[in-house]
């Protein structure tokens, strides 16, 4: 079997509504670029790759001189085509080999008709659990969605508990002044004593308010308390004074970060996301070192549709020491581009796909819709808040958004894609 081609093609899938984050927003909708790999035996293997437009598919097509007449089952000789040292270091293409291998392994899957996780050694779970990931977010265009204050917050995340069965709260934080989002995560704990929750500000508070934040929310049932500050030096600085395990999903991402965690530890539990790590068998090789220093590990999210929360799916259900549940942004969607529709939470969980490869299949409508209202909107800028139009982020961020003014998306640089 030999590859014959490959590409790119961008889509958008609308969002319930804008989800803010301390860099920016997600403007009502997810830009990805589904990553098509064609065998000379009539086999086609997906992929999925964050953002998209011109760039990242010319990017996919540059691949093609690589990939054409490489056997799919070499995927060690496909990393250092892709990736070797030089090449990451001038062109990152961790993520472009993400794809490429989320392809291969669905093609290899397909050939010998078993699924990915039978690849990787055998899934030691039916399912895998996902924490519900709470956005403080904007109206969508019918006026619907906000969550602003703590009783929308609490009301929103009471639906979500309620329509899916999550038992673990994410709140993503860094939007409004750390006093106001501590009511905010308090008032979370307070609601749903039974659950287990998590803080994420993705490193937007200096060393000192985190310390301040984190020895408030001490005796809550955290999980963890994810990148409140920035870097390993911040986070050694945060773990002498808080007694909470501490996560990231930023400065934790390769294995010489890796290494240098554990000769001098600032994070308890490593975040694997299959993207950032460079595919799935990256994040099994780093889970299965973290399980030999006994650091925990959980599945990170990266704004995913279909195929790439397959292979979380399949991750989650080969990883042993998977403790925690895993992160989704997916419950946000409206909508995917996979055959069937949307996956489904049951309890709080995503049942892990048993057909061939990845187990999933393109609703080529559904792609041809999504990629002509991508055509129609465009890219949105990620760093970028579309109710505050002039700011712009810092780390750590000073510039806090007012909780107690009604902020409107509207007011932001037009043709956002707020639809």
């Amino acid at each position: 079997m030999r590859i014959v081609d490959v590409r790119g093609t961008t889509v958008t899938v609308p969002l319930e509504a804008p989800l803010r984050h301390a860099n920016g927003a997600h403007w009502g909708r997810f830009v990805r670029t589904i990553v098509e790999v064609e065998t000379d035996e009539g086999l086609i293997g997906l992929g999925e790759l964050g953002g998209g437009g011109e760039s990242a598919e010319v990017a996919i097509r540059g691949l093609k001189t690589y990939l054409v007449g490489h056997d799919p089952f070499d995927l060690n000789a496909l990393q250092f085509k892709i990736m070797n040292p030089t090449a990451s270091l001038y062109n990152n293409r961790m993520q472009l080999h993400a794809a490429i291998e989320f392809a291969c392994l669905d093609l290899i899957g397909k050939a010998l008709n078993v699924p990915v996780y039978q690849l990787l050694g055998g899934k030691l779970r039916e399912s895998v659990p996902f924490a519900s990931y709470l956005f403080f977010r904007y109206a969508n265009a019918t006026g619907e969605g906000e969550v602003r204050t703590i009783d929308q917050l609490i009301a929103h995340t009471a639906d979500l508990k309620k329509r899916w069965g999550f038992s673990t709260h994410k709140l993503k934080g860094g939007v409004f002044p750390p006093d106001y989002e501590l009511s905010c995560y308090q008032a979370l704990a307070k609601s749903f004593p039974h659950d287990s929750i998590r803080y994420d500000p993705n490193a937007a508070l200096s060393v000192e308010d985190a310390i301040r934040f984190g020895q408030a929310i001490e005796g809550l049932r955290n999980d963890y308390y994810e990148d409140p500050t920035w870097g390993l030096n911040g986070l050694r600085r945060l773990k002498s004074f808080v007694r909470i395990p501490l996560a990231t999903n930023t400065v934790v991402v390769n294995f010489e970060q890796l290494a240098a965690n554990i000769r001098d530890l600032a994070v308890d539990v490593i975040l694997l996301d299959t993207t950032f790590w460079g595919g799935i068998r990256a994040c099994i090789k780093a889970a299965h070192i973290c399980d030999a220093f006994q650091l925990g590990v959980s599945v990170h999210s990266s704004g995913e549709l279909g195929i790439q929360l397959a292979t979380m799916l399949h991750l989650g259900a080969v990883l042993p020491n998977l403790t925690f549940a895993a992160d989704a942004h997916y419950h946000h969607l409206q909508d995917d581009i996979i055959a069937g529709g949307k996956f489904c939470y049951r309890n709080g969980a995503i049942a892990v796909p048993t057909g061939p490869g990845l187990g999933i299949t393109l609703d080529r409508d559904k792609v041809a819709e999504y990629a002509e209202l991508y055509r129609s909107l465009g890219n949105y800028p990620y760093d970028r808040d579309p109710g505050r139009p002039t700011w712009f982020a810092m780390v750590p961020n000073r510039n806090w958004a007012d909780p107690e003014k009604q902020e409107d998306p509207c007011d932001g640089p037009k043709g956002g894609g707020l639809e």
